[in-house]
């Protein structure tokens, strides 16, 4: 078993962002998403060449995008919400805009880079448009907002040369869309950061019954996930605090009217929902007493309707009864 399986998570890439701000690049619209395929969901990785072809070159643009200068009169500050920070984690990162009154209006609808850099790997980013845009920005002012972040698994804790916490560049700065120096990106704000390996306490999360073998389809929005069957369960180690449960999954909106998600905790509701979308991402803070006094606590999600592939799909040979996808599940 992988370390992100035994910890419930799973790499999160740059390329989950729903739109990149390098302007060389173009806006990403949302996908609409085909979890079965042609075999009925089997393990599936298709490497079209064309595919290939755009993800190469639209990784070489993303890394090829320089910094140049900082924009003047502006002052940045950022915090976590997380201390001390490490790897595998979600956490809040607040960005605080000022504005001095010598900052000079910008009329280019610029987006936010945020780049975490570890030693020469871009390992992934916040890039995103400001809720305020940044031609209403003006002198004087001051804009703050939280965004929240998970920071992949990067630290090999068990290699020999590890001799404590690990470093990430955090390089801040806006990306101007009609910039034609070749140098459209203007950083702000340079910062490293300290990032330790998760405590030896961090809760374990054993996938127990009603879950298939994970899947892959790089094409598709969850990348990688596995079905569950109308119940799957999970034991997870009990942190004896509150703690934060995220679920990104999905369901199926071709031949599956409106399956609903259902998500209990020891036997508990914690929630139940029908997706808008064929995808979905819940976070819920979990209070201690919700947990029990047990070493582990149950984590079951189930649905109201499942389906055979078969059935629904046509040229598909998959008997199986499926429920949802989950791609990856979190406590912590």
């Amino acid at each position: 078993m992988s370390t992100y399986e035994k910890m419930g998570t799973v790499p999160f890439s740059p390329y989950f962002t729903e739109e990149r701000d390098c302007p060389l690049l173009r806006k990403r619209n949302t996908v609409s998403v085909d979890f079965m395929n042609d075999s009925g969901g089997k393990a599936v990785v298709r490497a079209k060449k064309i595919f290939l072809f755009f993800l190469l070159a639209a990784s070489a643009l993303v890394f090829g995008c320089r910094e140049s200068s900082p924009v003047k009169g502006i002052e940045l500050v950022v915090s976590f919400s997380e201390t001390p920070l490490t790897d595998r984690l979600y956490t809040d990162i607040q960005y605080r805009w000022r504005f001095r009154d010598s900052y000079k209006k910008i009329d280019q609808n610029c987006a936010v880079f945020v780049h975490f850099w570890h030693r020469s790997n871009l390992i992934f980013h916040d890039n995103h448009r400001p809720e305020i845009p940044v031609p209403r920005w003006e002198p004087g002012q001051e804009y703050t907002y939280t965004r929240r972040i998970y920071i992949p698994q990067f630290i090999d804790a068990l290699d020999p040369e590890f001799k404590g916490p690990d470093t990430l560049k955090l390089s801040i700065g806006l990306s101007f869309p009609q910039d034609k120096s070749g140098k459209p990106l203007k950083k702000i704000y340079e910062e490293k950061l300290k990032v330790f390996p998760p405590p030896p306490d961090t809760p374990v999360i054993i996938y127990e019954d009603g879950w298939s073998d994970f899947e892959i389809d790089p094409e598709s929005y969850l990348k990688r996930w596995r079905w569950t069957a109308k119940e799957a369960r999970c034991i997870i180690d009990n942190p004896r605090r509150d703690a934060l449960l995220m679920i990104r999954g999905g369901v199926m909106k071709k031949g599956v009217q409106d399956q609903k998600v259902i998500v209990k905790i020891n036997n508990l509701l914690l929630d139940e929902f029908i997706p808008r979308r064929s995808h979905f991402e819940r976070f819920y803070r979990i209070d201690q007493g919700m947990l029990g006094e047990e070493d582990r606590f149950s984590l079951v999600i189930s649905t109201d309707k499942t389906f055979i592939p078969a059935r629904v799909i046509p040229g598909s040979g998959d008997e199986r009864e499926l429920g949802i996808q989950v791609s990856f599940l979190y406590f912590r």
